[in-house]
């Protein structure tokens, strides 16, 4: 943007500057009407050497600069400037370093809610395993556990015992989270087969809500719709920002108002360490009374390629690692030198209250779309043909979920940093890669299950490249309730799938 702008300033100053051979010679009354109205709006600097140039130049500076309108300048200067700085201290927080009297309170005070059916989860499920060669929904891919559970499976059986730990604590009968599960056009029947084959992987089929979020039109380069064939447009889904008008055309949000819900998680189906529905993530939120929460990760490092969520000119935002400069990127934390100043990488995690659900209609119409440049197959309305381009042809609209945090008062936002090892792991990219694929992401689930069993006392052979235990979701949540395994050996890998 501010680069746009100094090139069509450039372009004007060109025009301007060799538009006239002999321009007219001011007054001095209007020349110094002119030198007042720049020095107003604090740019009199341009009139710095107007006392040396000869009569033509004077008069052309002046000409050139009638043009111009200085304060439209301080303006778009001022719309273009971006300020940078982490969320205040007041709305974030760190598993990391938390008291644990925090992190007890606010995972008591989330289960509560729990067991109160004041919880519900929103799953952004569109995506297909085409870059993991599967034409099937992302979340029916097995990433090579023991158990080759999907992660569809591994998902649910963590909500069905969560629900379990919350029925037990508060002494109720049963503890209900209603799951709503966003597809896409593609995933939609695929993933209500897959859930129906599963036989809903042990939850309550009426407690799962299957939509469907929006497509938008595919445009060509000239910026006319597309024909996919002569009785169809192209058109492609509208990106996870689609999430927040689905909600609503699909009735999930009408569901949610049935229920009395009150507190809802909604993150991407890839992440296979996802901890659905997290009380302490519940409890957090709500004792900070914000319409929206995220959970980050620390950056590995200054060069790592995510977006960051901090402040962007005083308004919470998603700021994209293209964005930020090297010595943004390698700033310190001032009050310790050991971190990164911006760190809060963005895992696309987030935690809404139902109150700003309420008010969707107020500004879903004011999000931005952001364009894709693709390869679109389309019908030649000239001949009928169907033609494959070989090159971007036109573009794809979408939205993002995280386009709407600008929206929201600081003071209703806020952030919990999380352990990496312990709640993200991405899959993105086809098996072999070595990063953010099936192997990555069953690596760090057998890991993680083996510091559970570790730390509750029990003792895993391992062998080589034998190690990492599966714990089953079914038997643990969170690490919890695993004494039983103390002083016992088991021999990696392995699969822990009932307690006895």
């Amino acid at each position: 943007m501010a680069a746009a702008i100094k090139e069509t300033v450039s372009n004007l100053i060109g025009k301007f500057s060799g538009a006239e051979e002999a321009p007219r010679e001011p007054s001095a009354e209007e020349l110094q009407q002119l030198q007042k109205k720049y020095s107003d709006a604090g740019q009199g600097q341009v009139f710095a050497f107007i006392d040396e140039l000869p009569t033509v130049e004077k008069s052309r500076l002046f000409h050139q600069l009638s043009t111009f309108n200085p304060t439209r300048i301080n303006e778009l200067t001022e719309e273009t400037a971006v300020t940078l700085e982490p969320l205040p201290e007041s709305a974030t927080a760190s598993i990391l370093d938390s008291d644990p009297a925090d992190l007890k309170k606010w995972y008591d005070a989330g289960l509560k809610e729990v067991a109160d059916n004041k919880v519900a989860v929103v799953l952004m499920a569109g995506g297909q395993g085409t870059r993991l060669g599967s034409s099937a929904p992302k979340g029916c891919f097995d990433i090579g556990l023991l158990s080759q559970k999907s992660l569809f499976q591994l998902q649910a059986e963590r909500i069905a015992k969560l629900q379990e730990l919350a029925s037990k604590a508060h002494g109720v009968t049963a503890a209900t989270i209603p799951w709503y599960v966003m597809t896409s056009g593609p995933t939609r029947g695929p993933t209500e087969e897959f859930f129906e084959k599963s036989n809903y992987f042990g939850l309550d089929k009426k407690n799962i809500f299957i939509f469907e979020q929006g497509v938008l039109p595919c445009i060509s380069n000239e910026g006319k719709i597309i024909l996919e064939n002569k009785g169809k447009a192209a058109v492609a889904p509208d990106g996870n920002g689609g999430i927040y008008q689905a909600l609503v055309t699909s009735g999930a949000r009408e569901d949610m108002r049935k229920r009395g819900i009150k507190h809802i998680h909604a993150y991407c189906v890839d992440n296979c360490l996802v901890k659905v529905a997290d009380p302490v993530f519940i409890g957090f939120s709500a004792a900070h009374d914000v319409d929206i929460a995220t959970k980050v990760v620390r950056k590995r490092d200054a060069t790592e390629s995510v977006g960051l969520i901090l402040q962007k000119n005083g308004k919470p935002d998603v700021v994209e690692y293209s964005e930020i400069d090297k010595e943004t990127a390698e700033a310190k934390d001032p009050k310790n030198a050991d971190l990164l100043k911006y760190r809060a990488a963005n895992i696309v995690n987030h935690y809404y209250s139902f109150r700003f659900f309420e008010s969707i209609e107020n500004w879903a119409h004011q999000l931005p779309h952001h364009v894709a440049r693709k390869k679109i197959p389309f019908v030649n309305t000239e001949t009928g043909a169907a033609e494959k381009p070989e090159k971007p042809n036109g573009i794809k609209l979408e939205q993002f979920v995280f386009d709407v945090f600008p929206m929201t008062p600081l003071n209703k936002f806020a952030s919990i940093e999380v352990r990496r090892e312990d709640e993200f792991s991405p899959l993105k990219n086809a098996r072999g890669t070595g990063q953010d694929d099936p192997d990555t992401s069953r690596d760090d689930i057998m890991k993680q299950g083996q510091r559970w069993l570790e730390a509750a006392g029990g003792i895993v052979i391992t062998d080589a490249e034998a190690t990492g235990v599966e714990v089953s979701p079914l038997i643990s949540y969170g690490g919890e309730n695993l004494e039983f395994l103390a002083g016992r050996e088991v021999k990696a890998p392995a699969l822990l799938e009932k307690e006895e």
